[in-house]
């Protein structure tokens, strides 16, 4: 069995914010060189922005409701109500979708899929490391957890709820703040929109 202390598991959670933003800022300089195939002010560009803009409000409302489960309790013990339930990872899995909300900021499907497929590298990988920290702290009632829940794709037939919860309000709320920050991809990339548009930024790329 694999054995990891608290730290570890704070060290697991540096790594993947880090992972995050270096891909973040990877993808974002992408964005800043190429540019839509259909054009900035097409239907599609408009239509493509729009859908992104409903994923990421699903992925903020998603993320808040699976933390009046989690509320701060992953180090004591194994939540397996509500949207744990059906998926170990719930949180990640609203975040795969604001993750394509993000990428569809830039009018571009292939972009919006590309940012998806960093967060799912990226979490793939953080996510290893919190189950074996899991395995090491809980033992079989993880390992039980663990067999008979996906790690990603929700099962809907694993559905089993909570008659009540305790709400730990800091939480949900940092969470909520932390949601918050995909919307802060509509005002960047309408900027590099603009800068494009004005000829500051030379397009390279022109992606569906």
């Amino acid at each position: 069995m694999t054995t990891t202390s608290p730290f570890d598991l704070q060290a697991v959670q540096r790594l993947r914010k880090g992972a995050v933003l270096g891909a973040l800022a990877a993808l974002v300089a992408l964005t800043m060189v190429s540019q839509s195939a259909s054009g900035l002010d097409s239907g599609v560009h408009e239509g493509i922005e729009a859908i992104g803009l409903a994923a990421i409000v699903f992925a903020i409302v998603g993320r808040a409701w699976c933390s009046l489960y989690i509320g701060g309790r992953k180090k004591a013990e194994v939540v397996s109500r509500g949207p744990y339930s059906i998926t170990r990872n719930p949180l990640y899995v609203f975040s795969f979708f604001g993750a394509f909300g993000v990428g569809a900021q830039s009018g571009s499907l292939t972009l919006a899929v590309l940012f998806t497929a960093a967060s799912l590298l990226v979490f793939h990988m953080t996510v290893r490391r919190e189950e074996a920290w899991l395995e090491g702290a809980f033992g079989p009632t993880y390992a039980a957890y663990r067999d008979r829940t996906p790690r990603f794709l929700p099962d809907f037939r694993l559905w089993r709820d909570e008659g009540e919860l305790t709400v730990r309000p800091a939480f949900f709320l940092t969470t909520l703040r932390d949601g918050l920050v995909f919307l802060l991809a509509i005002p960047l990339f309408e900027s590099i929109d603009f800068a494009q548009a004005e000829g500051w930024l030379h397009v390279l790329a022109r992606l569906p």
